[in-house]
């Protein structure tokens, strides 16, 4: 858990401002249960413990079922992505799909009492849903993480990640992954994000 709250203090100063939110609805709207899903994956994850292996076992299914993998490569890809082949397109779902299992694998690793809140508005940004977490950690300061969903396949699945209500996690990878496809194509770019997987399954 410790690794969580470095990692979100390590990019806080790439913050991206969500904006105001137009309508809300309650809680019991289907977005929010998604992320209910998530939440309850990622205490199952801390409390499991053992080896970043083994956690990974118990969030993979987690976040097959929450997140929309797929799209989130492509939003974080850029305008690049029209570029690239079916088969490059496919290579990069698949290794942003591991490196996105391991990092959390490795960063929600301990179990020390921590809950997560989730707040009862959910907010309509056009088509998709932002839902507002926070996440309380014995003896520290809690942490708001909002998620951007979106309808996909029946149901609403994450497509970006708010930390600390600012930091867009795909808007963070487009910046660093525009760079590596600028310099080395689709062939770098699965390479770096295996090999990010590869440490956070250490």
């Amino acid at each position: 858990m410790r690794s969580f709250l470095l990692a979100i203090a390590s990019i806080t100063s790439l913050a991206v401002t969500m904006q105001p939110a137009v309508s809300t609805a309650q809680a019991a709207d289907p977005a929010a249960s998604t992320v209910q899903d998530l939440n309850a994956g990622l205490l199952r994850t801390m409390r499991a413990g053992g080896t970043a292996p083994s956690r990974a076992k118990v969030i993979a299914p987690v976040l097959d079922r929450t997140f929309d993998l797929a799209l989130m490569t492509r939003l974080a890809v850029g305008p690049e992505w029209v570029k690239q082949s079916p088969a490059d397109q496919q290579a990069l779902v698949d290794a942003f799909k591991r490196m996105t299992i391991a990092e959390y694998a490795r960063n929600f690793d301990s179990f020390s009492g921590e809950t997560f809140d989730v707040s009862p508005k959910v907010e309509s940004r056009g088509g998709d849903k932002v839902v507002r977490t926070v996440l309380k950690v014995p003896k520290g300061a809690p942490v708001s993480i909002a998620y951007r969903l979106r309808q996909s396949g029946g149901g609403w699945r994450i497509i970006d990640v708010f930390y600390m209500n600012a930091v867009s996690q795909i808007a963070t990878r487009r910046s660093d992954f525009g760079t590596v496809l600028q310099k080395g194509g689709a062939r770098a770019l699965v390479t770096r994000m295996n090999a990010i997987a590869a440490k956070g399954g250490s």
